[in-house]
């Protein structure tokens, strides 16, 4: 038989539990921190990755368009002049080739009645629009223009109301400082781009089309295909920003006429460098008489 003592420990003890909370579940575990979102290094990261978004929005399309700019001017081999084969643009189709006399000067106020637009050779200005990669905003005196072809100078012209923004960015491409080439708007051009070279000419449809870096593989400083061999086409007196502008007006009475009666032919340029200024091949001095 229980003893007393025995049976009051007993009632103490499921009085206690009676009086203790119930135990849930999980409760004998540790208590769990809340966990902090760390906003200061999202935040980092963030900026980090705007960064590098930023930069390449900025840098990848300059490193494309450098990359379309060295894809443009760099020449097809198939299509390079040789004492074999002088005139490889005689095999591009559409090309037209005209015999003109050479170093045939007439002053800045002077006019020339052209027989082809743009021209492509003939009489010209004293001095010779800068072609050393020149891309001109605005259309250029033709006078100017044709004494750079006699430099061996490619030049561009499109008709601004037939060739779209993303067509002049393409045709500039091939010029973009480039020697020996140069790119100016022809207003009422007949055909949307034009290619000229001494003697030389391509009207095209389209900028897309592959004859233009063959035309200019051919014929750039080709050696067999234009009078003034070796001649700069840099030219200090010639203002690239504010060009001679074009004159569309109908030629008058005084207009030189292609067979070059009235100009002046300078001798000097015959076969070789221009005006022969030590140092400076083949640049007109200021206020240097035609012909000088």
């Amino acid at each position: 038989m229980p003893s007393r003592t025995s049976a009051t420990s007993a009632k103490a003890v499921r009085a206690a539990g009676k009086s203790s909370p119930s135990r849930k579940p999980g409760k004998g575990k540790l208590p769990h921190k809340k966990r902090e979102v760390p906003w200061g290094l999202l935040g980092g990261g963030v900026v980090i990755v705007a960064l590098i978004g930023l930069l390449a929005y900025s840098i990848v399309p300059k490193y494309m368009d450098q990359a379309a700019i060295r894809e443009a001017q760099t020449d097809l081999s198939e299509w390079a002049p040789s004492e074999q084969n002088q005139d490889p643009a005689a095999k591009i189709e559409g090309v037209v080739k005209q015999e003109y006399p050479a170093a045939l000067h007439v002053s800045e106020t002077q006019r020339v009645a052209y027989d082809k637009s743009p021209a492509y050779g003939g009489p010209h200005d004293v001095a010779w629009a800068n072609c050393t990669g020149t891309v001109y905003a605005k259309p250029i005196r033709m006078e100017n223009a044709v004494h750079s072809l006699e430099h061996g100078a490619v030049w561009i012209t499109y008709n601004p109301d037939k060739v779209d923004a993303a067509g002049v960015e393409k045709l500039s491409n091939f010029v973009k400082d480039r020697p020996y080439t140069m790119m100016s708007p022809y207003p009422a051009l007949d055909t949307p781009i034009a290619l000229q070279s001494w003697g030389h000419q391509l009207k095209l449809d389209s900028a897309e089309d592959a004859r233009i870096k063959q035309f200019i593989s051919a014929l750039r400083t080709n050696p067999y295909a234009h009078p003034e061999v070796g001649a700069s086409c840099s030219n200090p007196i010639f203002d690239a920003n504010n060009p001679p502008p074009f004159d569309a007006s109908p030629y008058g009475p005084d207009a030189i006429p292609m067979d070059g009666t009235g100009a002046n032919q300078d001798a000097s340029e015959l076969g070789g460098l221009g005006s022969g200024v030590p140092g400076l091949p083949g640049i007109p001095m200021p206020g240097a008489p035609a012909g000088q």
